[in-house]
């Protein structure tokens, strides 16, 4: 009996490539039934080569046309539909040869959207990890970096433009209406950074002085009427440049940098060498169609691909086990420029509170679930599954531990060798460390442990005064639970910054290094009992376990230095509160007027620290889940604060008006934060006083924030309202992609509203509305991903309907788009997190999917993961 295992790969088996390539050569004419790809390949011996081995070449999808080595036609050849293995090599391959190929796609029946693609008649790729093999046969790997002469050929009429990576060599003009363009990458690079675009498209361009004194080119090539929404995508971009030139000492190396954006694209962006490719979410805002969080995002991902230009391509990964190499210290660097655009300290704390709470909402959820991993893993069945929220936010929060235990100076000490030891390599996250660690001097042995285990660590807090002695001791106590294929796991190196607040307030923060399963420290002349703050900043990303009085929390709420913490004990005072099926207590909500009042905060960080804890973070609290009693208990907390508060709410929304034209500086960012979430919060307190103030900022708003917030607001709170204005956006925005994607999302986003049908016979009719497209992954995540990843009140219903909806929707995208089905198959993975009949529900659900013949790869380890098997 035939049983098809899903094949594993480990990154103890890891091997050299037989052979590498040096030179590459791709001649391409597109056209979208039929492009064809001639390469011309320059073959070298790898480092594990033995002469007379095969070269095994990868390829997906593709109409084999002809082979030739060193210019003679070859055919000692097998071909299966993944692989070309060529034999009889010459001089068994120990000479350098040259391997032509001939080959066919079809790029407008590729729904996947990896490889080459057509997307509104205009053509793309996206090879990270694994497209460039729906291209051509080839060592598709991140260790085999090579150097790239492309020639694109396309009919003029129908692709004016031609893009590929690096410096633009000739453009000719050919016969029958076909034109070409060639274009040189001077810097080895492996296939995945390939990438070409072709077709109608205009850019905006700039162009900058280098700290070199050198001129570079800057493009954002969009379709014609986006043209005006590129601004603030070109001035992100900009500001990138000079940052990490004074950050980091790194400078542009190509006489060009072009943007793309596309909006059928599977992920955010992605960093090609020079040709960096973006979802149109990420490069296109104006202040009418985008709001202030979609204006950070868009300078946050321009700069984390942008930064990729030195932390992934001129030094990349060995493997694709390594990927938080470069994606978890890419993100560190984006972190730490966008705290550094905030323009002020309150603004960088607001920054760190901000991806914290991200942090804690998706990646502690994934470290206790089935796909739980370290941040480099040790086996994946699909790479495409393995860009997780782990790799990426959990490896920035191990990068920023670095910082935190060599200090500012001594991580670009680190930073610096790590480029001069490594700059054109492929290499792993031991080199990252031992960069690190030789710059500074310092044995980082133990610090490994967070590159090789899965989970969060919990660090237990005990705390004990001697007013006698007038001494205070901590003691820490390090744990991590069990994961797959680690029942037992060994201390990590963990900084924790901490400071004693008293009433003299005389203490400094220090930093403890937790390296032992049991720790203590003694501090001595401390005259009275301190309050702890502890883990400031979120120098590590743990569960910290301490049971501190709602008393000592007032008072870290009320008077810590330290803003995360600040923030931290509100969200904590809250938590336990909701967990409790407690309502606010007079006491806090006294801590939350004072708050609300005091001139000396952040309007931004205000708004931050009256927003509850999300209901997925309030899971994570639980032994049993039931999302239903949460969500009331979670509900009627908030009530209770919209309501206590009531006339503070209605006077910081008539103070937080930011009349005058548009800015999307940090401080209007920040007033508009609180007076929406005011007008949110007098909605929640009595929406039919509230809603016709809501209607009106909804119609005179000048911009989208506002806008979308006062919609956002009648829809979630269920008023009579809701409906016309739901008319109204669709009708004012119905030829903007990225606003419609607004106006599903929201619709998929609505909680239960008593007197209101379930959400899910909403989102059934926004998958029949016409303007709703199961090919387009924006709009897949609008309507389905909304409904059933963010959405858990509506989704984890009693019937079981919002998993049966769950089910159709990963069965039908899986043979359209299988990454995107496989996103969605992870809002079941902790079902057994789940109190019953959630329980059995889910489990049935994910049953089903996993008995479909036809399953890919990418979903079905999802699912089987999600079940165990």
């Amino acid at each position: 009996m035939k049983t098809d295992l899903p094949q594993s790969f480990r990154r103890l088996e890891y091997r050299p490539p037989v052979y590498t390539f040096d030179q590459v050569e791709l001649d391409i004419a597109l056209d979208p039934a039929r492009t064809i790809i001639k390469s011309r390949i320059e073959v070298l011996p790898g480092k594990s080569f033995e002469a007379g081995a095969p070269l095994v070449l990868v390829g997906q999808e593709l109409e084999f046309v002809s082979l030739r080595i060193n210019g003679e036609a070859h055919r000692h050849f097998e071909l299966t539909p993944e692989f070309l293995t060529i034999h009889s090599l010459p001089n068994e391959g120990r000479d350098k040869f040259f391997v032509e190929i001939i080959c066919v796609c079809v790029p407008e029946k590729n729904t996947s959207l990896m490889g080459l693609y057509v997307s509104n008649g205009n053509f793309f790729t996206q090879c990270e990890a694994e497209g460039f093999r729906k291209i051509t046969y080839f060592l598709d790997r991140p260790d085999v970096m090579e150097r790239y002469r492309v020639t694109l050929r396309a009919r003029e009429a129908e692709c004016p433009v031609l893009l590929s990576n690096g410096n633009l060599l000739i453009s000719e003009k050919l016969p029958n209406g076909w034109h070409s363009a060639t274009w040189e990458d001077p810097f080895p690079k492996p296939s995945y950074l390939f990438a070409l675009v072709a077709g109608k498209l205009e850019c905006i361009e700039e162009t900058i002085t280098t700290s070199s004194g050198a001129q570079k080119l800057l493009q954002i090539w969009v379709e014609p009427h986006d043209l005006k929404k590129t601004r603030h995508a070109m001035d992100s971009l900009i500001a990138s440049i000079h940052w990490d030139e004074k950050r980091f000492g790194l400078e542009l190396d190509l006489e060009r940098f072009m943007i793309v954006a596309v909006g059928d694209f599977n992920m955010g962006a992605m960093e090609n060498k020079g040709l960096n490719i973006f979802n149109t979410k990420f490069v296109l805002a104006q202040p009418e169609t985008a709001t202030d969080a979609d204006f950070a995002n868009i300078e946050s991902v321009v700069a984390h691909e942008y930064f990729h230009n030195w932390t992934g391509n001129r030094v990349t990964c060995q493997d694709w086990f390594q990927l938080s190499l470069k994606e978890g210290l890419t993100v560190f660097r984006d972190q730490e420029f966008s705290a550094d655009q905030m323009g002020s300290e309150s603004g960088r704390a607001v920054k760190r509170i901000e991806d914290v709470r991200l942090l804690r909402q998706l990646q502690f959820p994934e470290d206790a679930g089935p796909m739980a991993h370290p941040i480099r893993p040790d086996e994946y069945q699909e790479i495409s599954n393995f860009y997780t929220v782990t790799v990426y936010e959990k490896g920035s929060e191990v990068v920023r531990m670095y910082q935190t235990l060599l200090g500012k100076d001594g991580f670009r000490k680190g930073m610096d060798l790590y480029f001069k030891r490594h700059d054109g390599q492929a290499v792993t996250c031991d080199d990252f460390l031992m960069a690190m660690a030789d710059a500074n001097g310092r044995d980082l042995t133990q610090f490994r442990n967070w590159y090789s285990q899965a989970g969060t660590p919990r660090v237990k807090v005990q705390e004990h005064y001697d007013p006698s002695k007038k001494q205070y001791q901590i003691t820490l106590i390090q744990s991590c639970a069990p994961s797959a294929g680690q029942p037992e796991k060994k201390p990590f190196h963990i900084p924790l910054k901490m400071r004693l607040i008293t009433k003299g307030n005389n203490q400094v923060e220090q930093l403890l290094e937790l390296t032992q399963a049991n720790q203590s420290w003694t501090f001595d002349s401390i005259d009275e009992r301190p309050v702890l703050s502890m883990n400031r900043n979120f120098s590590a990303p743990i569960h910290l376990d301490f049971e501190q009085s709602e008393a000592d929390l007032l008072t870290l709420f009320s008077s810590d230095d330290d803003p995360f913490n600040r923030w931290e004990a509100a969200q904590r005072l809250a938590m336990q509160m909701i967990l409790n099926n407690r309502l606010p207590d007079e006491k806090l909500i006294n801590a939350y007027r004072n708050l609300l009042l005091d001139p000396k905060l952040d309007p931004a960080f205000k708004e931050l620290a009256l927003t509850l804890p999300a209901e997925s973070y309030l899971y994570e609290q639980c032994a049993s889940v039931d999302p239903q009693k949460i969500f009331a208990a979670r509900r009627a907390f908030r009530r209770e604060i919209a309501k206590q508060l009531q006339l503070e709410w209605a006077a910081l929304y008539q103070q937080m008006q930011t009349p005058g034209p548009f800015k999307s500086d940090a401080v209007d960012v920040g007033k508009r934060a609180l007076k929406n979430l005011a007008l949110s919060m007098l909605l929640e307190a009595n929406k039919d006083v509230w809603a016709p103030m809501a209607v009106n900022q909804y119609r005179i708003a000048d911009n989208m924030t506002e806008r979308y917030a006062a919609l956002a607001g009648l829809v979630i709170h269920g008023t009579r309202e809701a409906k016309d204005c739901l008319i109204d956006f669709f009708e004012r925005f119905a030829n903007d992609a990225l606003v419609i994607d607004k106006w599903f999302g929201l619709q998929s986003s609505r909680p239960p509203v008593d007197g209101l049908e379930p959400t899910l016979s909403d989102v059934k009719k926004l998958r029949e509305h016409p303007a709703f497209k199961m090919n387009n992954p924006n709009r897949v995540r609008s309507v389905i991903h909304a409904f059933c990843s963010n959405n858990p009140a509506s989704f984890h219903q009693v019937d079981g309907s919002g998993y049966e909806f769950w089910a159709d929707s990963v069965l039908a995208l899986d043979s359209i788009n299988p990454q995107v089905a496989a996103r969605l198959a992870r809002a079941l993975d902790r079902w057994r997190l789940f109190s019953q009949p959630y329980q059995d529900k889910m489990k049935a659900s994910l049953e089903r999917v996993a008995a479909c013949p036809t399953l890919s790869p990418d979903t079905r380890e999802v699912v089987g993961k999600a079940l165990g098997n």
